[in-house]
């Protein structure tokens, strides 16, 4: 049977959303219900150095203003700290929380047992081999964080 080009994005697509969301259930059932998929993304920019509201809208390619939303509720949700940078007074920076690194951690967790699920449904192999073919059509550069932005992108 052969399928389009659109059939392989959507196929992609769906495995993506099948790994987040199981992941999204389970941190919910741990007591992080109010985590979402775009979170993740928010707090693995602000890790890799993401210090403001302008910094995290362009490493995850939204708007400030919608990073500025995302960091209040991050802040707010006890995810993420906002402190006075020590080098400017005027300046403030953002930090994760052992709550946010907790969450992150335990994200990695559901995710690595998602893949072991895999793992088991089609084999250590078969497995090993479309992880293989998709470095070899994506490369094995960091996917960039950005990504939740780009696909929401308007293309007008």
């Amino acid at each position: 049977m052969s399928r389009s080009g659109a059939d392989l994005a959507l196929l992609l697509l769906g495995g993506f959303r099948l790994l987040v969301d199981s992941a999204t259930a389970e941190l919910a059932d741990r007591g992080f219900e109010d985590f979402k998929p775009v979170h993740e993304f928010a707090l693995r920019a602000i890790v890799a150095g993401a210090e403001s509201a302008s910094e995290l809208g362009r490493r995850t390619g939204v708007s400030k203003q919608a990073a500025a939303k995302t960091i209040a509720v991050l802040v707010d949700r006890g995810y993420v700290a906002i402190a006075p940078d020590p080098d400017d007074a005027r300046r403030k920076r953002l930090t994760v929380t052992p709550r946010g690194l907790d969450v992150m951690r335990q994200g990695e967790e559901i995710l690595a047992s998602v893949r072991a699920q895999w793992e088991k449904q089609i084999g250590r192999t078969e497995l090993a081999t479309l992880e293989a073919y998709l470095t070899a059509l994506v490369g094995d550069a960091a996917i960039r964080v950005e990504s939740p932005g780009w696909v929401a992108a308007d293309p007008s």
